[in-house]
């Protein structure tokens, strides 16, 4: 967990302990915000959707996205939006920096089928609710070709969420990295259905809930704010590569 900053309410002067939020890279690394110690906090009082937002960079694999700008409530009432460090330039294309690994590198669009056709870009759906992740889960993989994918009704205690011929798909929206039991339950959901199981996570993924994934070449994929799922692993990547045709 991050630690906590101390944040100075500008109205009763009363100074409140914030923990920085954490949320989950395209490139499967928490990315704790980086609050500027000593800023001064902002008082809100018009939201505006440029302002709600914040240009921070990975420090594992160096993509700069933008993050829900953090914010702290005060008993007296007040809301202020607490300041972020700028992200700092980017290194030289030809100079990484020492000790950081290279990003996984992204699949060039448009791509092609396994029967030669294009594949048009996907177009994200921006995340800001729980459902809207589900969403972009269901648009991804018609995008793969799995056309009838569909919501399920209810989510069953099993946690599918997405089924359509071939396929059945879990989406954790929370916080948390997803675990293990997770990941086994919607495998055991696909091997009952003779359908391939896919996980989406917005916070990633333990580490036991990774390798049983590799072990059972269950696709994993990460979702940032912007509603674009990135793969995690090789089964992934083969599933970006050949869609629902290549199953």
């Amino acid at each position: 967990m991050a630690d906590s900053v101390p944040v100075r309410c500008p109205t009763c002067r009363r100074e409140n302990a914030f923990t920085p939020p954490t949320f989950p890279c395209a490139c499967g690394a928490p990315l704790t915000l980086p609050v500027l110690r000593g800023g001064v906090p902002v008082e809100i009082l018009h939201r505006t959707w440029q302002s709600s937002w914040v240009e921070v960079r990975c420090e594992v694999c160096g993509r700069q996205d933008e993050w829900p700008a953090p914010e702290s409530g005060c008993a007296c009432g007040t809301v202020v939006r607490v300041p972020v460090a700028p992200a700092p330039a980017l290194p030289p294309p030809n100079f990484p920096s020492p000790g950081r690994p290279a990003p996984r590198p992204a699949p060039a669009f448009p791509l092609r089928t396994p029967h030669g056709l294009a594949r048009p870009a996907f177009r994200p759906v921006t995340i800001r609710t729980a459902r809207d992740c589900v969403t972009a889960a269901e648009q991804y993989l018609k995008w793969l070709g799995y056309a009838d994918v569909a919501r399920t009704q209810e989510r069953t205690a099993s946690g599918v969420d997405l089924r359509g011929t071939g396929v059945v798909a879990q989406v954790d929206p929370t916080t948390h990295a997803t675990a293990l039991r997770e990941i086994e339950c919607v495998w055991l959901n696909g091997l009952n259905d003779s359908a391939l199981a896919v996980f989406f996570s917005l916070a990633g993924y333990a580490r036991d809930a990774r390798s049983r994934a590799d072990e059972l070449r269950l696709p994993l994929f990460v979702m940032d704010l912007t509603g674009t799922p990135q793969p995690v692993n090789d089964p992934a990547d083969e599933l970006i590569k050949y869609g629902a045709a290549g199953r």
